[in-house]
């Protein structure tokens, strides 16, 4: 059975909460076997002052899991008595960044097949001196991945994006066609072998009202979208468009396409929550290990209120264990 870390994400956050949650609400049929990196005083802290009744045990990789516990690898000593929800520190965000480094370190030497992410901020990951955008970023520079990309995933729909965290201002000028070809590329490449679809297909939306009704709004579609398709279909790839946005989105959804290639952030992220704000997963794509993340923020405004959601980790959960198995099961049929 896979093993997958849990990443405890910002201690003031209610990566902690959904931790606890997650376990108490966890089925006995079990698909994977996880563990938590984090801060043992915190998660007790959040256990006692919430009414979670899930016992929590240290743990080390390579030693027997216990049962009906949480597993926790302790990589912080926070004084519970100085953690105040929704508020963080610079310790706080360098406790949030060493399990993040720890999960990478343990996936690549074997003790985990893949991590799961609980919510960081950006800000204090600044104030720790560390300069990535985001979890993603920062994963990337851990496993020295040049080319990699953010996908959104639920069951209706999956969503992958050219441009991510830009001023709308600069998207045009950043989605060149090599780039969109990347993201095809990429794109197809995980459907295939990480979500283990033998034919996938992908849909490109346009950028544009209409897709820029023949330039008419606009003309990205035919000098750097268009011909990123082209070349896509020219590899043996199944895709297809540029789409207007307006219909693309509900093609996906009903089944017509595996994934929607999106010039932007929220072009691809606003239908997506539609649908999937509860139980959405992101997933980096392009990496050498496995990593899940759940869809959404830290929720400082809600944090120790004993309100948070733990429905998009147990999905992020099982979706990093199904990544694992997918990919094992490909190196096999390849090796």
């Amino acid at each position: 059975m896979t093993t997958i870390g849990i990443t405890m994400g910002c201690p003031a956050g209610i990566g902690p909460e959904i931790i606890l949650r997650y376990f108490e609400q966890r089925s006995r049929d079990l698909f994977c076997n996880p563990v938590v990196l984090g801060d043992l005083a915190v998660l007790e802290k959040c256990r006692n002052e919430l009414g979670f009744t899930v016992a929590l045990t240290p743990w080390q990789p390579g030693t027997p899991l216990p049962d009906n516990t949480i597993p926790v690898i302790e990589l912080s000593s926070l004084s519970a008595d100085t953690i105040q929800w929704g508020k963080p520190t610079r310790t706080t965000a360098e406790a949030m960044a060493a399990y993040i480094r720890k999960g990478v370190e343990y996936t690549q030497q074997g003790y985990l097949d893949g991590i799961t992410t609980c919510p960081i901020s950006k800000d204090a990951l600044n104030s720790a001196g560390y300069t990535f955008p985001g979890h993603t970023e920062m994963l990337a520079h851990l496993t020295a991945t040049k080319e990699y990309a953010m996908m959104m995933a639920g069951s209706k729909l999956r969503v992958t994006l050219v441009t991510i965290h830009c001023p709308l201002s600069e998207v045009p000028a950043a989605m060149s066609t090599q780039r969109i070809l990347q993201l095809i590329r990429i794109t197809y490449k995980a459907l295939k072998i990480d979500f283990n679809i033998q034919r996938p297909r992908i849909a490109v939306a346009g950028l544009n009202p209409h897709g820029g009704e023949n330039q008419l709004f606009g003309s990205e579609e035919v000098h750097a979208i268009s011909p990123a398709v082209s070349l896509g279909c020219d590899e043996g790839i199944d895709v297809s468009g540029p789409y207007p946005p307006d219909t693309v989105f509900f093609k996906s959804a009903r089944g017509d396409y595996d994934a929607v290639v999106c010039m932007y952030h929220d072009q691809g992220l606003i239908p997506f929550k539609l649908l999937h704000f509860n139980d959405g997963v992101n997933v980096t794509l392009g990496l050498p290990i496995v990593r899940t993340s759940v869809d959404h923020g830290t929720a400082y405004d809600i944090a120790g209120k004993g309100v948070a959601s733990s429905d998009s980790l147990r999905e992020a959960v099982k979706l990093a264990a199904e990544i694992s198995c997918n990919r094992t099961r490909h190196n096999a049929r390849e090796g």
